[in-house]
C-alpha cells in the first residue's frame, strides 16, 4: 500500500509537503505514512483515494484496478 501512495504522488509530480498541506498533517507525518512506518487512519486513506481519484481498494492492494468506484446517488423516493 505505501508504495502504491508514494507512486500516485511521484505521478503528479508532488512533494510529500505538498501533499501532507493537502491531509493537513505535517510532512514527517506523511512520510511515515509512506514508509509504512505508521497506520493511516480511515480518513486520511479516503481522502487520498479522494484526491488521486481512485479508491481504497487500490490504496491497500485489494484490487488492481486504479480506476475509482462511481460515487452512488442517493434516491429519495425510497
Amino acid at each position: 500500500m505505501y508504495r502504491r501512495i508514494r507512486d500516485l504522488r511521484e505521478d503528479k509530480d508532488l512533494t510529500q509537503t505538498q501533499m501532507a498541506e493537502y491531509l493537513n498533517c505535517s510532512q514527517r507525518i506523511y512520510s511515515n505514512y509512506e514508509r509504512g512506518d505508521v497506520d493511516i487512519p480511515t480518513k486520511i486513506l479516503i481522502k487520498l483515494a479522494d484526491f488521486h481519484h481512485t479508491s481504497t481498494d487500490y490504496l491497500l492492494n485489494r484490487t488492481n484496478e486504479k480506476k475509482a468506484y462511481p460515487v452512488e446517488q442517493n434516491n429519495s423516493s425510497l
